[in-house]
């Protein structure tokens, strides 16, 4: 990269952290916060004041969980694939299927068996589930229903909600929601139970 391509990937920096802090609506105070980067640094950044640096750039990157090459600008033209990494999350095992965080996210998730009690929880935002295989036990404020292959629940994530295995096999889902959905979840207590199957 000559010295002229290089000048104008940086001046685009500050413009491009603006946008992406301002789609996800979030403050420079919040920001400052969770990276550890003084108000008066971001903002100048922001309006190219300042220069980016890598030690700037890696928290912001950290922060609005996106890859480095986002907030720089690498060109966009590529392989269209999603590179899925498996992630392990309890009982469960999550495959990403989008990569830009925020707006709509999709995962394929297979869920072990578990043993004890389901724990309800809400947070904010709608949930799509498809059940791809087995059968889905989803708990919903004061219902108890069971989904099979083939069928779909969409529901408010602010209800109690818990879902995993209906019986003693692993069960794959399709699931669905936005960025809301991906807000740190709140321990609730269902009202009761009405049983479906």
């Amino acid at each position: 990269m000559d010295d002229k391509a290089y000048e104008r990937v940086l001046t685009n920096v500050g413009p491009r952290l603006r946008r992406l802090r301002q789609d996800r609506g979030v403050t420079l105070t919040a920001l400052s916060e969770t990276t550890g980067i003084s108000v008066s640094t971001l903002s100048r950044l922001e309006s190219g004041g300042r220069k980016a640096t890598l030690e700037l750039l890696l928290p912001l990157a950290q922060a609005h969980q996106v890859p480095l090459d986002e907030l720089v600008g690498a060109p966009e033209v590529g392989d269209p694939r999603v590179r899925a990494v498996p992630q392990r999350r309890g009982h469960m095992t999550v495959v990403p299927l989008t990569r830009q965080p925020g707006g709509l996210q999709a995962y394929k998730m297979i869920i072990d068996p578990v043993v004890g009690e389901p724990d309800p929880r809400t947070h904010e935002g709608y949930e799509w589930l498809y059940v791809l295989s087995g059968r889905l036990r989803l708990l919903l404020a004061d219902r108890d229903v069971v989904l099979r292959s083939g069928e779909a629940a969409e529901f408010d994530t602010r209800l109690p909600h818990w879902f995993g295995p209906a019986g003693g096999e692993p069960v794959e889902v399709l699931s669905l929601f936005g960025r809301q959905g991906e807000r740190m979840h709140v321990r609730a207590r269902p009202r009761g139970r009405d049983k479906e199957d």
